[in-house]
């Protein structure tokens, strides 16, 4: 309106006092004023005419700008909004009946908050940038059929000629030319530039602008200058990308797509106007699921900020670890409805995974594990292959099935467990006397199966660390196919086998039991101690004598022994239906030891009082920073765990 105004008084014409208050045009003497000192000028304006009653002091809710710094004030503009009530309805229906769903379904609870309170929306905005408002203006026709004319425009004879506007509203310029062609009867139309131009022209048409270049050339129409909302933009993104408005093959074939990845705070702001515009337009919705990730914080648990120096750069982490060590971490921590508190430490040890990884894969190379298009891994005999196989079949399942879950977190998990404890602490152990004894069918059998294993291990990894399992992939002997266009595996029933993961964790359980007891007993490393089975059914036996050799030589045993009791000076151990006893009288000084332990126990048990006197302290908790606090907790658990150990540890010397 005020440019109207100035155009109107540049082209020698001359408001009226109603003109005037319709567009509320600012006295001279406050013009150019900032508006603080307008405000003081206003009030000793209204002191000097003797109209003031009263200046109260109030506190009120200011907005401030959260990158100037100064006071937010709002003023009231004409703009355009959208029916979001009745956009809003049948995207509420999709989610309660369950065309797209929410992962967690929590947010659900957001959107329809939102959705059902919803408030006509505004989509225009003065932006430079963006799409053009869809609307063209032109002089409003006062009457038709007067005086041998077809028609009157409305204000023309008068000072305020172009206040008085019809819109016509279509989807493109040639749309629009026809309604306001049909409206102004066929007489020649003139598209301008701006709003300034429009009053020129005007004026040109009534005598009052002399200048030449605004000669009659038409009736004048010129086109809102307002852009559309970024996020009603943004909301025709998943069809407006396809081709639309044609009816493109990428349409059909991408529209609906299947799964929004998205942050919570802009449910409202991009997930509900999508679901808005694709039933709209497309009477389909946008998407299945929508899967609203976590928000990246730094490790204290707070949001990164420039000014808290605090923002962690990926760029950074990427040139210090690698983009695969990142992105597990990123993916190791993404449980549902929790933040990730990302810090450097984590992306180290996911750099380690990496490298575990590596050297685990240069191990199988050494000993020449190639992958075999032949090898079935349901024909395998040796007990520890048929366990790989079948621990392997069963990461497939758990990857499969938490990656379809969205539940990220846990996929990585699974696939780390079985990378990290399964593959390279235990299998590649359990085999090593196969893979570095004498030819012979078993050997070549391991090294089948371990190159199987490995690659059902890149495989799955492979969303998550795509540089190095590709890599690894090549040198593995898969030359013909890239690993990122590989098949994914599949879950087998044929590949399940019960019996051979009972008896390899037994001996696994076992092995740990006994490392557990020398580690906390301090016996020294390289002392060999024999181990004595008390008990035990058959099938204990069995399976004891069909791995005697490998639990000697990783639990670092002189021999294994049946009893019918315990030796004097052993450790005992339950395992399933038997007892596992370890002399170890004869190896550790045991009154040196006991009094280890309990010196350990004290330390452990100060710690903790000290920790429970500044955690039972009011003033610390209320004060200290959450992160603080939370820290203690953590440390207090720790010493709680130790002490329990520790306490177990002295329990089984009183026996000795």
């Amino acid at each position: 309106e005020a440019a109207k105004a100035k155009a109107l008084v540049e082209a020698g014409g001359k408001p009226d006092a109603a003109y005037v208050d319709g567009i509320n045009l600012v006295p001279d003497d406050y013009r150019g004023l900032d508006r603080f000192e307008a405000r003081k000028r206003v009030v000793a304006d209204i002191d000097a005419d003797g109209l003031m009653i009263a200046v109260e002091d109030k506190k009120i809710m200011q907005p401030f700008g959260d990158r100037s710094g100064v006071v937010i004030e709002p003023m009231l503009t004409d703009q355009w909004f959208a029916d979001a009530k009745t956009l809003a309805a049948p995207a509420i229906k999709a989610v309660e009946e369950g065309d797209t769903r929410f992962v967690p379904e929590n947010w659900s609870k957001t959107y329809f908050q939102w959705m059902r309170n919803i408030e006509p929306w505004c989509v225009s905005r003065q932006l430079w940038w963006g799409h053009r408002i869809p609307a063209w203006y032109g002089p409003k026709i006062a009457e038709r059929n007067v005086g041998g004319r077809d028609f009157v425009l409305s204000g023309e004879t008068e000072s305020n000629f172009g206040s008085d506007l019809e819109v016509f509203c279509a989807e493109n310029v040639e749309s629009a030319f026809e309604e306001w062609n049909a409206y102004y009867d066929g007489h020649p139309t003139h598209v301008v530039n701006s709003a300034e131009e429009f009053l020129r022209y005007l004026r040109a048409m009534d005598g009052g602008d002399p200048d030449p270049q605004y000669a009659y050339k038409g009736i004048p129409i010129y086109r809102d200058e307002d852009v559309l909302d970024t996020w009603f933009s943004s909301a025709l993104w998943p069809f407006s990308t396809l081709g639309w408005s044609d009816e493109t093959a990428e349409l059909e074939k991408h529209y609906p797509t299947s799964t929004l990845i998205t942050a919570h705070d802009i449910i409202f702001f991009w997930v509900a106007r999508m679901m808005m515009m694709g039933l709209h337009f497309q009477k389909e919705v946008p998407f299945k699921d929508v899967y609203i990730h976590a928000l990246v914080l730094d490790e204290k648990g707070q949001k990164m900020s420039k000014s808290k120096g605090n923002v962690i750069d990926p760029l950074k982490l990427i040139d210090a670890y690698g983009a695969d060590a990142l992105r597990f971490t990123m993916a190791a921590q993404a449980a549902q409805g929790r933040n990730i508190r990302l810090s450097e430490s984590r992306v180290e040890g996911y750099r380690n995974f990496g490298t575990k990884l590596w050297n685990a894969a240069r191990f199988c190379e050494m000993n020449e594990c190639v992958a075999d298009a032949a090898f079935d891994p349901s024909a395998v005999k040796s007990g520890v292959n048929r366990w790989i196989v079948h621990e392997a079949n069963e990461c497939v399942a758990a990857v499969t099935r938490e990656l379809e879950a969205y539940r990220f977190n846990d996929a990585a998990g699974a696939i780390y467990k079985f990378t990290w404890n399964v593959f390279c602490d235990w299998y590649l152990e359990l085999a090593k006397p196969a893979l570095q004894g004498p030819d012979g069918e078993e050997k070549t059998e391991t090294r089948a199966a371990a190159a199987w294993a490995l690659s059902r291990i890149l495989t799955l990894l492979h969303p998550f660390m795509p540089f190095i399992t590709e890599e690894l992939w090549g040198a593995l002997g898969h030359a013909e196919k890239s690993l990122i266009v590989s098949e994914w595996p599949q879950h087998q029933a044929a590949l399940v086998n019960d019996d051979a993961a009972a008896e390899m964790n037994w001996v696994i359980d076992l092995i740990g039991a006994v490392r557990s007891v020398r580690q906390e007993m301090n016996v020294p490393v390289a002392a060999k101690i024999p181990l004595v089975f008390v008990g035990g059914d058959a099938g204990a036996r069995a399976r004891l004598d069909a791995n005697t050799g490998v639990i000697e030589r990783l639990a670092r045993l002189s021999g294994v022994s049946f009893a019918e009791a315990a030796p004097k000076g052993a450790v005992q151990i339950v395992h399933g239906e038997a007892v596992a006893a370890l002399p170890v009288a004869d190896f550790i000084d045991i009154a040196a030891e006991k009094a280890r332990l309990e010196k350990e126990q004290a330390k452990a048990a100060k710690e903790i009082a000290g920790i429970d006197k500044k955690l039972g302290n009011k003033n610390f908790v209320e004060r200290a920073p959450k992160e603080v606090v939370e820290e203690q907790h953590h440390r207090r658990a720790g010493y709680e765990a130790e002490l329990e150990k520790l306490g177990a540890a002295l329990e089984r010397l009183k026996g000795l």
